[in-house]
C-alpha cells in the first residue's frame, strides 16, 4: 500500500491503526536483523496521543543527526552514544503536529562524515539490493529503510555534501535536498552550518514531496530559515515536461563516470526529449576545483562545531582524576569518543582555520565557492533544471571501499558537491539498472525552485517504471 491510499485509510478508520504500528514496529526489527538501518527503534509509541493532522498514522523515519524528544540521538557518533535530547527540532516537531509515527532513528556516518555509511561505530547498513554493498552515505540508514520496507513510510534525511542524493542513488529511492535555508535546520546536530539541509526520502516523488511540504517554511530560531511563503509541493506533481528546457553539464558526464550509467541518464534524457522538453549541453566551469572546495569548508566548520563534545555538558565522559588539567581531560575524552574520519576532518579543518593559513585555504575556497555559484545562476538563466547522474559509480562492494584511499573517496561527491555548495535544490530519482543495480538521475534547479524540479522529477518517474521495481524481503 502506498503512502497516500494509506493515509486515506486511517483518515477513513478503515486501518487499526494500534495494530498496525505494532506489526511495523516488528517489522522494523526484522529489518534491523538483516539490513541494520536503525539505530535505535521506538518502541514507546502511544497511537492515542497522535495529533489527527496530514500525516496521520504514518510511519516517519528519522536520520539520527535530527533531534527527537525522549528518543535517544547519536549522530552516528559514540561520543553522544547515550545523548537523549529533551527537546524537538523544528522539523520533528512539525512531523509529531501534523500526527506523522517516529517509528525509529536511522544509522548514519558519524556527524556525517562520509559517503558509504561506513565510517560509524555502531551496524554498518547492508544495501537492500545486494547486502555485500554500501547504501551509501552519510544518510544510508534512510535510504535502506525506505527501499527494504514494505510498510508505507517516508524518512526524514539531511545532506551536507550530498548525503541524501547518494543513497536514494544507490537504493533506487527518491531523495530531495531542498533549497539551503528552506528548511530550519534548528536541532540539528551540525555537521557543517552554511552547506547542511534536511531533506526526505520516500519511494516516490510524491511521497518525499509530501514530507517536504509539512517541514518547509520559516524559523524564527534559525538565523539561515529564509522567511518565504510556505508550499505545498504536491501540488507540482504534474505529469507534463513540454517546453522546459534541460540543460546537461559536459563536466558531469566526463573521467570518471561509469560508462554504464552515462549511457542510462543520456537514454533517460532522450525520454524527456520525446515528452516534450528540450535540452541542450553546457558547462559548469569550476567543477574541476568543488569537491577540494567543499572538503575545506566543510572541514573548517566540523572542527568549529564539534569543539564543544569535550564531555563536560553532554555526550561521553569520564571521571576527572586528581591534578587532570582540562586540555588533558579534553583530549582523553575525544579520543575515545571521535571515529578515525572525524578526527581525521577535525585536524584537516582546523589547520585549513590557523593563522597563516585562513587566507590561504579557507577564505580561497570561499571566494571560489562564490564562482561554483555563478556557474549555475549562469545555467538557470537559460534552463529550467539541470539533469546528470547522481552518483559517478554503482553501490561498491564493502571489499571495494577497504581500498580506497580518503581522498578517493572524497572524489567520488564530484557530482552532489558543486549543486550544494551553490545551495540549489536537487532530486535524485530511480533511472534505471545496471549490472542489476540501481542508477540514480539528478534533476538540479534554482533556488527556490523545487516546483519545476519535482514536476520534472515527477513526469519522469509516471512514463517509466524503475521506481517500480521492488524488493521482497525474505
Amino acid at each position: 500500500m502506498g503512502v497516500k491510499e494509506y493515509l486515506t485509510q486511517v483518515k477513513e478508520g478503515q486501518i487499526d491503526l494500534e495494530d498496525f504500528v505494532a506489526k511495523t514496529v516488528e517489522k522494523s526489527k526484522k529489518i534491523q536483523e538483516k539490513y541494520s538501518p536503525f539505530i535505535t527503534i521506538n518502541e514507546s509509541i502511544n497511537v492515542k496521543t497522535l495529533k489527527k493532522g496530514k500525516l496521520f498514522g504514518l510511519p516517519i523515519s528519522v536520520k539520527d543527526n535530527i533531534c527527537t524528544k525522549g528518543l535517544k540521538t547519536t549522530a552516528g557518533s559514540k561520543i553522544l552514544h547515550k545523548y537523549v535530547p529533551p527537546f524537538d527540532s523544528f522539523v520533528t516537531r512539525r512531523v509529531k503536529e501534523e500526527g506523522g509515527v517516529i517509528i525509529g532513528k536511522t544509522t548514519m556516518d558519524e556527524f556525517g562524515h562520509g559517503t558509504f555509511n561506513t565510517n560509524t561505530p555502531f551496524e554498518i547498513p547492508k544495501n537492500p539490493w545486494d547486502t555485500e554493498r554500501s547504501c551509501g552515505g552519510s544518510s544510508g540508514g534512510s535510504g535502506c529503510l525506505t527501499s527494504a520496507c514494505d510498510f508505507p513510510h517516508i524518512a526524514l534525511s539531511e545532506s551536507t555534501g550530498g548525503s541524501i542524493s547518494c543513497p536514494a542513488s544507490f537504493t533506487n529511492t527518491v531523495g530531495i535536498t531542498p533549497t539551503y535555508g528552506g528548511v530550519s535546520r534548528w536541532g540539528l546536530i551540525s555537521y557543517a552550518n552554511s552547506l547542511d539541509k534536511i531533506g526526505t526520502i520516500g519511494k516516490t516523488v510524491e511521497d518525499a514531496s509530501l514530507l517536504l511540504s509539512i517541514i518547509s517554511g520559516h524559523d524564527k530560531m534559525d538565523s539561515t530559515s529564509l522567511d518565504v511563503k510556505e508550499d505545498d509541493y504536491t501540488k507540482y506533481l504534474v505529469n507534463d515536461v513540454k517546453g522546459m528546457k534541460i540543460g546537461i553539464p559536459k563536466e558531469y558526464f566526463g573521467e570518471g563516470i561509469d560508462e554504464g550509467i552515462k549511457k542510462i541518464i543520456w537514454d533517460n534524457i532522450k525520454t524527456l526529449e520525446n515528452l516534450g522538453a528540450t535540452y541542450e549541453e553546457c558547462s559548469l566551469s569550476h567543477t574541476d576545483v568543488a569537491v577540494q572546495t567543499y572538503y575545506i569548508i566543510a572541514m573548517s566548520e566540523t572542527s568549529t562545531n564539534l569543539a564543544k563534545l569535550c564531555g563536560l555538558r553532554y555526550g561521553l565522559e569520564k571521571p576527572i582524576k586528581d591534578g587532570e588539567g582540562f586540555n588533558e581531560y579534553f583530549s582523553k575524552i575525544r579520543k575515545e569518543g571521535f571515529g578515525q574520519e572525524a578526527k581525521r576532518r577535525i585536524i584537516m579543518g582546523t589547520y585549513a582555520r590557523m593563522a597563516g593559513y585562513r587566507d590561504q585555504f579557507y577564505l580561497k575556497a570561499m571566494k571560489v565557492r562564490t564562482l561554483i555559484i555563478e556557474d549555475f545562476k549562469k545555467a538557470f538563466k537559460k534552463y529550467d533544471v539541470i539533469v546528470s547522474p547522481s552518483m559517478p559509480i554503482l553501490p561498491p562492494k564493502f571489499k571495494e571501499i577497504e581500498k580506497l584511499t580518503p581522498l578517493q573517496v572524497y572524489m567520488l561527491d564530484i557530482l552532489t558537491n558543486p549543486p550544494n555548495l551553490a545551495g540549489v535544490p536537487m532530486i535524485s530519482v530511480p533511472g534505471g539498472f545496471s549490472h542489476g543495480l540501481p542508477v540514480g538521475m539528478h534533476i538540479i534547479a534554482d533556488h527556490l525552485q523545487e516546483k519545476k524540479m519535482i514536476q520534472v522529477a515527477h513526469t519522469f518517474e509516471q512514463n517509466t517504471d524503475y521506481h517500480k521495481k521492488k524488493l521482497v524481503m525474505k
